[in-house]
């Protein structure tokens, strides 16, 4: 059968990363935002088939694969859950400011504002807010230290941070990416066609990933203090405090606050893009540098100063966290164990060992399926149990022979 790239959002696989976009080009294919609140690729005229093939090769939505053996090291730590590790420190950025201003400990930030003042790369890629709709994400290119914290903090909801990304590619600058663990697998699977990306893309770094919320979630947000998008002049999520507070700043002057456990306490509540339900790699294993926040239980008690998860996976990401903390841009303050994550992250550990009887319960309904390899799901299910894997099959099964883990083509 004939493929088409409105199958994979048809089946809820696409997350929107806009990589589609940048290889069809934008007068064939533009990213839309839907009446849901997604972000999907939207058909302006019939592609090629070749166009189409090359966008299956590459969309992290129907395809994730874990490091190429190139990037495996024997002995670097492994763990069914969490993959490979060269170095797990608890830490935070050196910078008070940055620090304070970023989410959870600025590692992130830290991170870019020290490849950028080392010379290490040209730019940052990631995203920040929208200047023409606040409450939205956009697609950010970073040259300095207060571009880069103009995009810190972090943004939940739909982006697209790879609309231009092969254009990017064309700049023949090195740079570095910072996404969504699926968005660097979208550079990771183009790299394998594509050699410039190994060649300018210099560093891909992540955070852990809770999952991408639709926009509708922002919309309720706002809604709790009878306000609407069009008088929204700043929507921060967290950030100025560990985890800070979700702030809206209208355009007219005022100012509205919630705690974050009062926005993300109930997870039933996320609203989270039906892809984000199979994800078998929130946990950012394709990254060199991925970065989790460190709450035990997995959710804030109240404020601290902030501190990070820093999970060194490849060689490149061990000796960037050894630069920079030799150039004291992150301060790494304990060694952290895999158990250590599981304490912290507990919903990650679900999720995983969930993915396969998910994938499952999708066969079972006739969806279309993802290819998922190297990612260690099946030892991961084993270790779930019976019980486990029994209810999240059935489970997906209903959902999509219901139709809620469909949707309609942009």
């Amino acid at each position: 059968m004939a493929q088409d790239v409105n199958d994979i959002v048809r089946n809820g696989l696409c997350i929107g990363c806009g990589l589609c976009q940048s290889i069809a080009g934008e007068n064939k294919l533009k990213m839309t935002m839907t009446a849901a609140g997604r972000l999907r690729p939207s058909l302006i005229q019939p592609l090629p088939a070749e166009i189409t093939t090359r966008i299956y090769s590459v969309c992290p939505g129907v395809r994730v694969e874990g490091l190429e053996s190139r990037d495996n090291d024997p002995d670097f730590a492994t763990d069914p859950i969490w993959g490979q590790s060269a170095r797990l420190s608890i830490g935070y950025a050196a910078d008070p400011h940055v620090r304070f201003k970023a989410s959870t400990g600025g590692a992130l930030s830290a991170l870019c504002i020290y490849l950028l003042e080392s010379g290490r790369v040209d730019f940052i890629l990631h995203v920040a807010a929208s200047k023409a709709q606040p409450m939205r994400s956009e697609r950010h290119l970073s040259f300095d230290r207060s571009q880069v914290l103009e995009g810190a903090g972090s943004r939940y909801g739909p982006a697209a941070p790879l609309v231009d990304f092969c254009q990017l590619l064309d700049l023949e600058r090195p740079f570095a990416f910072v996404g969504k663990p699926c968005d660097v697998a979208a550079v990771r699977n183009l790299a394998k066609i594509d050699p410039r990306v190994d060649k300018y893309v210099r560093y891909l770094l992540s955070p852990v990933c809770g999952g991408a919320s639709e926009l509708t979630l922002s919309h309720n947000i706002i809604a709790r203090f009878g306000l609407e998008e069009a008088e929204v002049g700043l929507l921060r999520y967290r950030g100025n405090g560990n985890p800070g507070p979700t702030r809206i700043e209208t355009k007219d002057g005022r100012t509205f606050e919630a705690s974050y456990n009062e926005v993300w306490g109930d997870e039933a509540g996320w609203q989270l893009q039906a892809r984000c339900k199979i994800c078998p790699d929130a946990i950012g294993e394709q990254a060199d540098i991925a970065v989790s926040d460190v709450w035990p239980g997995g959710s804030p008690q109240g404020e601290d100063a902030g501190f990070n998860g820093f999970i060194a996976r490849t060689h490149k990401g061990l000796e960037l966290l050894k630069q920079a903390e030799r150039a004291n841009a992150v301060c790494l303050e304990r060694p952290m164990s895999f158990r250590d994550l599981d304490l912290f992250q507990p919903h990650q550990v679900r999720k995983k060992q969930a993915v396969a009887a998910r994938v499952l319960g999708m066969l079972l309904a006739g969806q279309m399926l993802p290819r998922f390899r190297r990612l260690r799901l099946l030892r991961s299910a084993w270790d779930a149990g019976l019980r486990h894997n029994l209810r999240n099959c059935l489970g997906m099964f209903r959902r999509s022979r219901q139709g809620k883990t469909r949707e309609p083509a942009a």
